[in-house]
């Protein structure tokens, strides 16, 4: 029997698809990527975006005209706010929470299906940790995403994610720890922690549980002991917890990546208060300096609302000066649309969506010039990069920098995919350099 899953979201969506798919192939069914093949339908949806939603609406409507002509079960899972539940609930066959995934097997079969393993995996657990348990179907053997936390105690006015996965709660550090040590011994280059706010972790656990920067030092000193080459990636931090000892800890371990994503969300004090962020701009400056300081080479990523309730033009125009100040090499840049649940929801969304739209490329203009210039300042430089894919001619090699920035090199060479190949840059774009790879320095770890 086949089940085919569609993911809608965020990294975190997609780790969590990664152990609901452990699930659903050890009850003996068979993943496939056609949706007309499967007896099984299920979505991991969000509602944290309304067009993400209205994927959900529009691929609901179709399976359910289907089921006129054949047995079909639907499910959906994943960050769902209660109304979009309570509609679900009228329209898919299983709606739950992530939580109960590893109930999943004994929901399905009481629809009937009954599969060889359903009545051994079946549980009544319904906590988050008994999901991380779950060992991932990782998509990748060289990328992988480790949830090191579920859910966010911020609350800021424009985020649904409070309503739909919950208050913070931190993994044990020792399986986080484990789930590292294992990939990279398996041979993975590259480790994303994820969580809502990954700089909270441990506060939840009132000192019981290390915090965040000791659980990048452990990392650290894991890949100093064992020698292996890897780099580590977190997010998303929030800039009021991103503290010295984060930045430190980075600072002295090579596999903790040189790459910093810190929301920013807006440049100007009072949309900030408006937001809930619980900081103000020249404690945001603080953090960028610290990091420019104390990892020169690092990239800065970020994400930007523009367009929220109220938002002047001269509020604008300081979200615009912050941006040209830090010298961001890439900004999710999104344009504000109020979320049921939100607290902005029930404020009046008085910024036409024109002047929105004008405002991002406006703002996106000025990151495509920091971006620029930093990439030429790369030209003439030998940087190692993790080898990710061929591009759909097959005639250059696609990978990534430490810091992210995409890279491309001419090479046919597919053994290279999933290793570190250090590469002379001699070229430089927008958001992407082009090099030579230099083969006789290909790491000996990747070989």
């Amino acid at each position: 029997m086949k089940y085919h899953l569609i993911t809608l979201g965020c990294q975190m969506n997609l780790s969590d698809s990664e152990r609901v798919i452990t699930v659903l192939n050890d009850m003996g069914l068979t993943r496939t990527e056609d949706e007309e093949e499967a007896s099984i339908l299920g979505i991991v949806a969000c509602s944290v975006r309304q067009k993400a939603i209205d994927k959900v609406y529009s691929r609901i409507y179709k399976w359910n005209k289907w089921k006129r002509k054949k047995p079909l079960l639907t499910f959906v899972s994943g960050c769902i706010l209660p109304a979009d539940k309570e509609k679900f609930l009228k329209t898919f066959d299983i709606v739950f929470h992530m939580n109960e995934v590893p109930a999943l097997p004994e929901m399905i079969k009481q629809y009937g299906i009954v599969t060889p393993m359903s009545l051994q995996i079946a549980t009544n657990e319904s906590n988050i940790d008994s999901f991380w348990k779950i060992s991932p179907k990782h998509n990748s053997s060289f990328e992988a995403y480790i949830p090191i936390q579920n859910g966010c105690d911020k609350f800021c006015t424009f985020c649904a994610v409070p309503y739909t996965r919950g208050r913070e709660v931190s993994r044990p550090s020792e399986e986080i720890l484990t789930e590292v040590r294992n990939l990279v011994l398996q041979g993975y280059k590259s480790i994303t922690l994820l969580g809502q706010n990954v700089n909270s972790y441990g506060f939840d656990k009132n000192g019981k549980e290390i915090q965040f920067h000791e659980l990048l030092m452990q990392i650290g000193e894991f890949g100093r002991t064992s020698g292996k080459q890897f780099w580590t990636y977190f997010t998303s931090p929030h800039p009021r917890d991103m503290n010295k000892e984060v930045i430190d800890v980075i600072a002295s371990y090579p596999v903790l990546a040189k790459q910093i994503h810190l929301p920013l969300q807006s440049g100007d004090n009072m949309v900030l208060i408006h937001m809930n962020r619980k900081y103000k701009l020249e404690e945001y400056r603080e953090v960028v300096h610290y990091v420019r300081e104390k990892l020169p080479t690092a990239t800065l990523f970020t994400d930007i609302i523009t367009g929220f309730t109220g938002e002047t033009e001269e509020q604008f125009m300081n979200t615009l000066r912050a941006v040209t100040e830090f010298k961001y090499n890439m900004s999710f840049t999104a344009i504000y649309s109020p979320r049921p649940g939100a607290v902005s929801s029930r404020w009046i969304d008085d910024v036409p969506h024109q002047v929105k739209k004008q405002r991002l490329h406006i703002l996106n203009d000025e990151v495509e010039k920091s971006s620029f210039e930093y990439n030429k300042s790369l030209m003439g430089k030998t940087l190692p990069v993790l080898v990710i894919n061929k591009d759909r001619k097959g005639e250059y090699t696609m990978g990534l920098t430490e810091g992210k920035i995409n890279v491309r090199f001419l090479s046919s060479n597919e053994s290279m995919i999933g290793k570190f190949v250090n590469v002379k840059i001699t070229s430089a774009a927008e958001f992407s350099i082009a090099g030579e790879p230099v083969l006789a320095e290909i790491l000996e770890e990747s070989k």
